[in-house]
């Protein structure tokens, strides 16, 4: 719990993703939405930061040797506690803005995925701490998306959310309030674009870069069969020759690249299916299983998991911000957040 009342301090929301970072303001809603990546120059061995967010996104794969764009987490955790602290900064201020309602530090609600260590709880919590708010509150991942998507979390029921973001894919089982039972996997949206990378360049010797590759698996991306097939024309350089070429790409490429590590997600949710008490169980047979994070957008991917399973399957209202969402009701709502506090003793 807070030292200090929400109400009191301002309450902000962070969702700090390895693809994109989200900031909620109590009573005000999303007011950043920009990627997580930081550039960062060397000069003389020192690091000194150029852009950040959506700036820093497009130097990716432009920038001259001694600039770098970074991304500061990796596969849901901080992998560069110092740049993680100026780009958290960064959104705090910008989320705040020059004329800020508040004259103090104020409260922040950040959501981490729930396999981390303490280590790496500690260093968010250091992190946001360090970039400027008062007090922090760690809250699962699974659990925000489970609020954020209107799921009754605070019922002796159990209801399943599977958030896949892009750096990890959150399975897990939720009542009264706590995760009864979960898996936690470094496998999301940029696993799937590294594997359409790959099975390009293995398939057609064509090497094409991450931004093709995301475009490709929201536009052809399918992991369930399909009867109609689309294509796509791509630009990419020709492994061999090292010249620059252009390639014809169908769904059915992107099914087969994708089917591999898609096969990771259906194993955690079975897995999680397998950890849970048979009660709960059959709740979530009737209530079936929610799906947030951008991968849940991949289509096919609900009809997959009803397949696999047995159990239904479906895309929350807001997939892309359920976490915010979700971490924004325990800021604005003090019953929610005296919930959270009560299932974490």
């Amino acid at each position: 719990m807070f030292r200090k009342s929400l109400i009191a301090r301002g309450g902000m929301a962070i969702d700090l993703g390895t693809a994109n970072v989200l900031v909620y303001m109590q009573d005000q809603g999303i007011v950043v939405r920009e990627p997580c990546v930081v550039a960062v120059q060397n000069i003389k061995g020192e690091r000194e930061i150029v852009a950040v967010g959506e700036e820093a996104k497009r130097m990716i794969g432009r920038t001259p040797g001694n600039i770098r764009a970074v991304r500061p987490l990796h596969d849901g955790v901080i992998a560069d506690v110092e740049v993680t602290e100026v780009m958290l900064k960064y959104f705090v201020r910008k989320a705040i803005g020059p004329r800020s309602m508040f004259r103090v530090k104020p409260n922040v609600v950040i959501c981490v995925p729930c396999g981390v260590t303490q280590v790496e709880r500690r260093a968010v919590e250091e992190a946001i701490l360090q970039a400027g708010a008062f007090d922090a509150l760690i809250v699962e991942e699974p659990l925000a998306a489970a609020i954020g998507a209107d799921m009754p979390v605070d019922e002796p029921t159990g209801v399943m959310i599977v958030d896949i973001g892009g750096g990890t894919t959150e399975v897990a089982i939720i009542s009264l309030g706590g995760i009864v039972a979960s898996q936690s996997i470094r496998l999301g949206g940029n696993r799937l674009d590294q594997a359409i990378m790959s099975y390009i360049r293995k398939t057609y010797n064509v090497s094409i870069g991450e931004y093709t590759a995301e475009e490709l698996k929201i536009g052809l991306g399918s992991v369930y069969p399909m009867q109609n097939e689309s294509r796509a024309t791509i630009r990419g350089i020709d492994v061999e020759k090292h010249l620059p070429t252009t390639l014809e790409i169908s769904s059915e490429d992107i099914y087969r690249a994708l089917r591999e590590p898609v096969r990771g997600i259906i194993d955690a949710i079975k897995q999680t299916l397998e950890d849970a008490p048979p009660e709960l169980s059959s709740d979530i047979m009737v209530r079936g299983i929610t799906l947030t994070g951008g991968g849940a957008q991949l289509l096919g991917l609900d009809a997959l998991i009803h397949s696999e399973t047995g159990i239904p399957a479906h895309v929350c209202k807001d997939p892309l911000d359920a976490v915010v969402l979700g971490a924004g009701k325990i800021v604005d709502d003090p019953r929610t957040m005296r919930l959270i506090d009560a299932a974490k003793r």
